[in-house]
């Protein structure tokens, strides 16, 4: 499965693209940052980041893309930002019909470092460590984006398997209680 890594921003936007292969194989296909000026309007901005997204979308033909959900940090204005990134990468990925999940950092920091409070040296060692890169990707940004991938390919079988497994039991419940309200009301006529 081949997952596009998104770490939004406005003035930084990291992507990188995994390919994800037996058990927890991994290699990096791609990655970079988008870059906007920080005096352009936030349209532009947002522009900017989408022609990118769109780009990357076309060019690397993802299967899924990862996105990391915004956390309340204490600059409001910059989890706008954030969050108005994220969503046009959400619905780039939509338009073409591609599953979106949220990961949060934690989670991200958990799959890839072992530790949800792992620092971001910590992500880029392992991110470096995993995909097998000569270097480590920079600006931080990069090895976010990589690392939401990785983080996709590693948990989305899982969470697909119980959500599979969720639907299962409720439909079993669902023809269990169907079962019993029969059996009451036989009961009910039977005793008339």
């Amino acid at each position: 499965m081949r997952v596009l890594g998104v770490d939004p921003g406005l003035t930084r936007c990291g992507l990188g693209v995994v390919d994800g292969g037996k058990g927890r194989a991994v290699s990096c296909v791609a990655v970079d940052v988008v870059r906007t000026p920080v005096d352009a309007s936030l349209a532009t901005r947002l522009l900017r980041v989408s022609e990118a997204v769109e780009e990357w979308l076309d060019r690397y033909r993802p299967e899924a893309v990862a996105v990391e959900r915004v956390f309340s940090q204490h600059n409001v204005r910059t989890v706008m930002g954030t969050a108005q990134a994220g969503g046009v990468v959400a619905l780039s990925a939509a338009r073409r019909g591609l599953p979106v999940v949220f990961h949060t950092p934690s989670e991200v920091k958990a799959a890839v470092t072992g530790s949800g409070r792992a620092d971001k040296a910590q992500v880029t060692g392992m991110v470096t460590r995993l995909l097998g890169l000569a270097e480590a990707p920079s600006p931080a940004d990069a090895a976010d984006a990589l690392a939401l991938a990785i983080c996709h390919l590693w948990r989305e079988p899982m969470r697909a398997r119980l959500a599979e497994a969720e639907a299962r039991a409720a439909e079993l419940a669902k023809a269990h209680k169907a079962r019993l309200a029969a059996a009451a009301k036989k009961a009910k006529g039977a005793a008339r």
